[in-house]
């Protein structure tokens, strides 16, 4: 996966081109085709990453938690 400052190195050189190019359109067309390409790769943002990850946390724990109970009722009824 790309990280930040690559994405932002190659839109900056992106940039300079479109700069230097008469073409005035080139830029949105690039944008749009870089918006489209990280789309296609299901690119997600770190605060929707963070946040699935707490929840994943949050469902572990309460996973953890319903097997030892399961585990006490288990034994309490072998006894």
């Amino acid at each position: 996966m790309l990280e930040s400052q690559k994405i932002n190195e190659i839109s900056n050189k992106i940039k300079e081109i479109v700069n230097s190019s008469p073409l005035a359109d080139v830029e949105k067309n690039i944008n749009a085709l870089l918006k489209s390409a990280f789309t296609k790769m299901e690119l997600v943002t770190r605060e929707e990453f963070d946040v699935q990850a707490e929840v994943l946390r949050k469902t572990r724990e309460k996973l953890e938690m319903l097997e030892s109970k399961l585990a006490e009722l288990e034994a309490s009824q072998k006894s």
